[in-house]
């Protein structure tokens, strides 16, 4: 009688292991993609993107879930959120790699590229592609880059060449390369995380900052700043980075439809990048809350004299030979 008991325990036991199992193994794979900006801009619609294609093809193995406009983390705690596992995804600016690597530091050099053509040449390189495993060795993999655009400066007083900029408060994101750009014209350059642009405009702690036409409409940094001047001077793109740990980790056959999904994501958001950065600055245009300062020829190599020079200042720790391929790329 106590052999049939302790028989019908352990019968229960291993009954009871196997369910387990088995709801651990129908468990998903969670994907916490956080990012910063609006759900509206490139960026935001790449993610929604991406979710809905994993849904679509991965059902209930793997499960996206989206936290846009800095719900969980702000831009200046989003990659050591991931490191620590707290989210998954994440894609910040490529200003935001600059403790990890210095070679990236090249997409923040002033007028280095003429158009996003040239950027998404460079990018496709080989030596732009390179730049995607250069932090591995910090437990972080590069998935691809997503455009937003190039970059334009909006300020409460109108700015047409860098003399106009002197004594300015801007605010920017940790980059020692955009600190260094302001500082070649004079201006103050503040490092401050993005959820706090707006307030920090409206309140007048800093004069302007540097963005790109979709984050300056829907932010609505153009509703309280009265000039935008049309610089196009830098570029305001991001890469989609996972820990290596995380990444790795999935089952090959899961990871490959994940990537999979992930690449068509991020060619739709560059698909939209360009049209979105004109319908907003349409847009902006049509509120008449701001006025668009276009420069002329001169004027705008007036601001390229001055800020060239931070290409050298920055050469050894980027790379001469990279710089020197990103500028051939505008050819």
């Amino acid at each position: 009688m106590f052999r049939k008991i302790t028989t019908l325990i352990a019968t229960a036991a291993l009954s009871a292991l196997i369910v387990s199992s088995a709801a651990l193994a129908a468990d998903p794979i969670v994907i916490k993609f956080s990012h910063v900006v609006a759900e509206n801009t490139p960026k935001g619609k790449m993610a929604t993107k991406f979710k809905d294609l994993v849904a679509e093809r991965l059902g209930g193995k793997v499960q996206v879930e989206v936290y846009p406009n800095s719900q969980l983390f702000g831009d200046n705690k989003e990659i050591e959120a991931m490191l620590l596992g707290d989210v998954q995804l994440v894609a910040p600016a490529l200003s935001k790699f600059e403790r990890y690597t210095k070679q990236l530091q090249i997409y923040d050099l002033p007028f280095l590229f003429k158009d996003m053509a040239a950027v998404e040449k460079f990018q496709q390189s080989d030596k732009g592609q390179a730049l995607l495993s250069s932090m591995e060795s910090k437990g972080l993999v590069g998935l691809g880059y997503l455009h937003n655009g190039l970059k334009q400066l909006s300020c409460a007083s109108a700015i047409k060449v860098p003399a106009d900029a002197s004594g300015l408060k801007f605010r920017i994101m940790t980059s020692d390369v955009l600190a260094a750009q302001f500082e070649a014209v004079k201006a103050v350059p503040l490092k401050k995380p993005f959820s706090e642009v707006f307030t920090l405009l409206q309140t007048r702690a800093i004069d302007g900052q540097e963005n790109t036409y979709s984050n300056i409409y829907s932010k609505k940094f153009f509703e309280i700043q009265p000039y935008i001047t049309e610089s196009n001077h830098g570029v305001l793109d991001y890469m989609l980075v996972s820990s290596t740990e995380f990444w790795m980790g999935m089952p090959e056959d899961i990871r490959k439809e994940v990537k999979k999904a992930l690449d068509e994501a991020t060619a739709y958001g560059n698909q939209i990048a360009d049209s979105q950065d004109l319908e907003d600055r349409q847009k902006i245009v049509e509120s008449k809350r701001t006025e668009i300062i276009t420069l002329s020829e001169a004027e705008r190599n007036q601001w390229i004299e001055a800020m060239k020079p931070v290409w050298l200042q920055f050469e050894k720790e980027i790379g001469k030979d990279l710089i020197d391929a990103a500028y051939q790329a505008n050819i």
